[in-house]
């Protein structure tokens, strides 16, 4: 049995067992989750240092550009928490919800958190003038986030959710919305 499939089952047997098992391993999970995410920045921000890339917006600027990007990631993440939350589940994929969320932001995307933690990264490297965040760690997090989802994630779900995983695959998109899919009423 190779690391992904023991990893695949473990995530699996811990998303559908015991409630005080998945309440456990939850805060761990995020908590290990915020300090990768974390991690990035600073290292991001050492890397220019080391290089001597200054801030390459100035302070009032990067601000006035970063606001707008922190509100929107912001509210994607506290949209998907609040969803997961209403269906008695969490983001932390060791504690699910119990079945396929498809309301609300994951109507039109699939990770919409995700995509809340992308662009807070994102909006991180303009407010902290960091260049090696915005086209060096913020793209290398994603890839990291992409390769997990599709090597560990959707395997557990397509083994928990069956057919229903399939179908909203197939119909909903990664990380972003086409525009026919904004608009598209969704049933």
């Amino acid at each position: 049995m190779s690391l992904k499939t023991k990893w695949i089952e473990i995530l699996y047997n811990v998303a559908t067992g015991s409630r005080k098992i998945r309440n456990f391993f939850t805060p761990i999970g995020a908590f290990f989750y915020a300090l990768l995410t974390f991690s990035f920045v600073v290292v991001a921000l050492q890397v220019d240092r080391l290089l001597g890339i200054t801030d390459i917006f100035p302070r009032p600027l990067s601000i006035i550009l970063a606001l707008p990007i922190f509100s929107f990631a912001l509210f994607l993440i506290g949209w998907s928490v609040l969803n997961f939350l209403r269906t008695k589940g969490t983001p932390v994929p060791f504690n699910p919800p119990p079945q396929l969320v498809t309301t609300g932001p994951y109507a039109y995307v699939r990770n919409p958190m995700l995509t809340g933690v992308f662009a807070l990264l994102f909006g991180f490297g303009v407010l902290l003038g960091s260049a090696s965040l915005l086209v060096v760690f913020t793209p290398l997090f994603i890839f990291i986030n992409v390769w997990e989802l599709k090597a560990i994630e959707e395997p557990e779900l397509l083994k928990r959710l069956g057919e229903d995983y399939i179908e909203y695959r197939k119909r909903t998109p990664m990380f972003f919305p086409g525009f026919g899919t904004i608009f598209k009423r969704r049933k």
